[in-house]
């Protein structure tokens, strides 16, 4: 997969994009009214849930095992779907997916088809790789019909367009829609349901019209070949159920061995999304039905790099995410950077850590994604299948410095550091190798406060002086906490010489 969408120019590394971004006052304020309301939401709905620590970790134990098991699995889900009467692909790559599902709408003779909203199609620009083939997509989830018409790019997992003020989208309506088919209604205005009527009538006609429809899938189960998606305005529901043909794109870490283990997931991601106790449309699948749903179900299996995420131990976990978002809604620094920022499909902390890992970190910005954030660590806390961010990211930044051993296409590479880390990597070595060497570990110390009164209040060179600039570098003590130690226990030595010490009665 290329660093880049298809058709998008080249992303700049976060910091750069992000400083855009934080200045830009209309999308902060957009981003923080919307991000504190779903995170205020979230917390009411959880702590309704007294075992809600077992099912996170019944999440994380379940994810955990599919993926030691994936190939088993993987294998027993296309003998489920096969038997159901569906047809399973195997795409290694984002140009391969593309092209399995350009083939699928051409053998159908249209040029159109209707998408439920889906990340792993986002992930591998699906829309850019059809329309190039003369065959137009069309967005039927109300956010992602915005940012579609708005010729634009998702900002969060949940709320594509989050970043849009709801009179951007009544322009955005006026102007754009009848491009797309049916156009905004005169007088339209910027009141919620007006917007949400236009939408519904301009896709009504796109839902009885189509043939084909191109879907996700929120899990699939191995044990009996079941497609689900969740979602919130029946859209979903209209295109799984009316055209003639269905396709499916997901990737491959979105199986669950067992109809029952849904049970946990049905239960913790409408929660940690969406904020609600169920979702409203729940749509599942097996194969094909005489008289019932489409004729023909196409099931295309991405790999785009994570079998490579696999292969680490470490940053395996990100394989366990259900796409929540909850963890967006609780970033200090996606809130005030937004999504576009982090130039993927994926923002956000999960972005952060999954896609450095799908596509490798070659290119400045996806080297510098695993640096987009503060290590708070609140990721980790509303992650409904406890996927440890903070200790990825660190992971990460340590691949990024320091190289090293890597998968990449499912061989095992040595990737060199990335560039402009070297003053980094040459502190890190050397404290590694003072704290190797306890005599020289001392020294330093000494040294250090000796020197005191001549330490700089700000570090030199640019990134240094930008991280000083705001914050108070800690004063050196006078003396260390072992030199302190000492002092103090011969001190207590003389005292008890003398017949008192000095430490009981500190004590008393």
């Amino acid at each position: 997969m290329s660093g880049t969408f298809v058709g998008m120019p080249a992303f700049p590394a976060f910091p750069v994009a992000a400083h855009e971004a934080v200045n830009n006052q209309t999308l902060r304020g957009n981003l923080r009214h919307a991000t504190h309301t779903i995170r205020a939401k979230r917390a009411k709905a959880v702590a309704e849930v007294s075992d809600w620590a077992a099912l996170r970790e019944a999440g994380k134990q379940i994810k955990d095992h599919t993926l030691r098991h994936l190939d088993r699995y993987l294998v027993q889900l296309e003998e489920s779907v096969t038997a159901a009467g569906g047809i399973v692909h195997w795409a290694a790559d984002a140009d391969e997916a593309n092209r399995i599902v350009t083939r699928l709408v051409k053998e159908t003779g249209e040029s159109e088809v209707v998408k439920v909203k889906s990340m792993a199609t986002q992930e591998i620009a699906l829309n850019e790789a059809l329309e190039a083939e003369g065959i137009r997509a069309y967005e039927t989830d109300l956010a992602e019909l915005i940012v579609q018409l708005g010729k634009d790019r998702p900002s969060h997992i949940l709320v594509p367009a989050i970043h849009r003020n709801r009179g951007e989208i009544r322009d955005i309506f006026v102007r754009e829609m009848s491009e797309w088919g049916r156009p905004a209604p005169e007088g339209l205005t910027d009141t919620p349901a007006e917007l949400a009527e236009a939408a519904r009538v301009h896709l009504r006609e796109k839902f009885l019209r189509a043939k084909v429809a191109v879907s996700g899938a929120n899990f699939m189960v191995a044990e009996t070949g079941t497609m689900v998606v969740l979602e919130s305005e029946g859209n979903g529901r209209m295109c799984l159920t009316l055209p003639d043909t269905l396709i499916t794109v997901a990737g491959i870490e979105k199986i669950i061995p067992t109809w029952r283990d849904l049970e946990v997931f049905l239960q913790t991601l409408p929660r940690s999304s969406t904020a609600e106790r169920m979702n409203p449309y729940t749509s599942t699948w097996t194969g094909t039905t005489d008289g019932d749903g489409p004729r023909t179900f196409h099931l295309v299996l991405l790999d785009n790099g994570r079998t490579d995420t696999l292969a680490d131990t470490i940053g395996r976990q990100a394989l366990r995410c259900i796409r929540c978002s909850a963890c967006l809604n609780v970033c200090p620094v996606y809130e005030r950077a937004g999504g576009h920022a982090y130039g993927s499909a994926y923002p956000g902390p999960i972005g952060a850590i999954l896609t450095p890992q799908l596509r490798g970190t070659a290119t400045a910005l996806d080297a510098s994604l695993p640096y987009a954030s503060t290590l708070c660590g609140a990721c980790y806390d509303v992650c409904p299948v406890a996927i440890d961010i903070p200790e990825i990211l660190v992971h990460l930044r340590e691949r990024v410095v320091e190289g090293g051993e890597t998968t990449r296409q499912g061989v095992r590479t040595t990737i060199k550091p990335a560039k402009g880390h070297a003053a980094e990597r040459a502190a890190m070595r050397a404290g590694r190798w003072a704290l190797d060497h306890p005599a020289a570990w001392r020294a330093t110390q000494q040294l250090a406060a000796r020197t005191r009164g001549l330490h700089p209040k700000r570090l030199p060179g640019s990134a240094a002086k930008a991280w000083t600039g705001s914050r108070d570098l800690p004063e050196v003590p006078a003396a260390s906490f072992r030199d302190w130690w000492r002092q103090r226990e011969r001190a207590a030595t003389r005292e008890t010489a003398a017949g008192h010490d000095p430490r009981k009665g500190q004590e008393q």
